[in-house]
């Protein structure tokens, strides 16, 4: 492959994609890659060929070869894109062999459990000359697009506050659960989910329509009741039941300066009884914003509370989350030789929020970001 940073892909064949992870989120990129018409999925490897062989049936990957190992499958003739899919304490080391092997890459979140492992992956792809988009696929929600092209437009006036949450009893029902549960794999509520609530706020604070603010400083508590305990609810069923333990703080609520003067709020409720849901607020010097719902009296037509349209990211089920769009955007910067808004360099900013937070939480102190190279691992 033609490792130049500024090459641009001919559209005379297809682009080959490579699965690496054969579970719950792969069939949803698997799929937005099916059907993009330059693309073909060639490959799927995971670390058993069985569970690779059920997500090309499930997803109907026609010819595509099935592997056991990273190794075999990128050895496989075609493959353009390796898409990252593994649980999250294998996106390093899978990152680092797919960019050695010259492959564009498409990365699950959180991307990395560890500040270093992020900085790697970064001077990695950067070595490759390769491209990355990391999957904070809420960037391509409709009602997301369309409050930035609000903000954008500068219908809420100068934002100087900005709050997001991530609320949603993570438990048994999620197939990742016994590696996210825990503290060595999963790291933090904010690492395994909430990270999808930093980049919206990262994304809000910032009144561009393909820009997301700069974090500067952060200082945050962590809390809640579970932690510890073997009962756990099941919000799909209603019920409560002995399962294992959350080996981490249910409940984080960060603070956020960015360096455009915006201040941020969001936090991460591993603990709530009720229904999953994504709060969204962003007030401006002219207007505000409340999840589906502008106000700002500058506007024609003004007469109170409009509705934006688009719909609310108010589901936990992956199938619910635009991922064909996030597919067509890479496809459309890989063929215009262009990197992504939400490549890997811009996603190390929203996961130094979640590792400045741990480090809060053991200093008791704000902390700066970017973060220092010796910041814990």
């Amino acid at each position: 492959m033609n490792r130049n940073p500024n090459h641009h892909h001919s559209p005379a064949r297809p682009l080959g994609v490579l699965i690496h992870g054969a579970g719950w989120v792969a069939g949803q990129h698997a799929a937005a890659f099916r059907n993009h018409p330059g693309t073909a999925v060639v490959a799927v490897s995971s670390r058993s060929k069985s569970s690779a062989d059920r997500l090309v049936a499930e997803v109907g990957l026609t010819g595509a070869r099935t592997f056991d190992s990273l190794d075999a499958a990128l050895a496989c003739e075609g493959v353009d894109i390796v898409c990252v899919c593994t649980p999250q304490q294998f996106h390093c080391e899978n990152v680092l062999t797919a960019a050695a092997a010259g492959k564009h890459l498409v990365i699950e979140k959180p991307a990395a459990i560890s500040p270093a492992e992020l900085r790697w992956m970064r001077d990695a792809v950067n070595r490759a000359g390769v491209k990355s988009i990391v999957s904070f696929v809420l960037r391509w929600n409709p009602m997301f697009q369309q409050i930035k092209r609000h903000l954008a437009a500068g219908d809420l006036g100068e934002l100087f506050c900005v709050e997001t949450d991530y609320q949603s009893y993570n438990s048994d029902w999620w197939g990742g659960w016994e590696e996210g549960r825990r503290a060595d794999a999963g790291v933090s509520a904010m690492a395994v989910a909430g990270c999808h609530a930093i980049d919206a706020l990262r994304w809000f604070a910032a009144d561009g329509e393909f820009e997301a603010a700069d974090p500067i400083e952060v200082f945050a508590y962590a809390g809640g009741r579970r932690k510890g305990k073997s009962v756990q609810y099941n919000p799909h069923e209603q019920s409560w039941h002995e399962g294992t333990p959350l080996e981490y703080d249910g409940l984080e609520i960060v603070l956020v300066r960015f360096s455009n003067g915006v201040l941020g709020k969001v936090a991460v409720n591993f603990e709530c009884i009720q229904p999953y849901a994504f709060p969204v607020r962003i007030f401006g010097d002219r207007g505000t914003i409340r999840d589906d719902r502008l106000y700002a009296p500058g506007l024609p037509g003004h007469d109170g509370w409009r509705k934006i349209p688009g719909i609310r990211p108010d589901s936990s089920d992956v199938s619910h989350h635009p991922f064909q769009a996030q597919a067509d955007h890479f496809i459309d910067c890989l063929t215009r030789g262009v990197d992504s808004h939400c490549n890997l360099a811009d996603a190390v900013k929203t996961h130094e929020v979640l590792f400045a937070a741990l480090e809060c939480y053991r200093s008791g102190r704000p902390v700066a970001l970017p973060l220092a190279t010796q910041t814990p691992i």
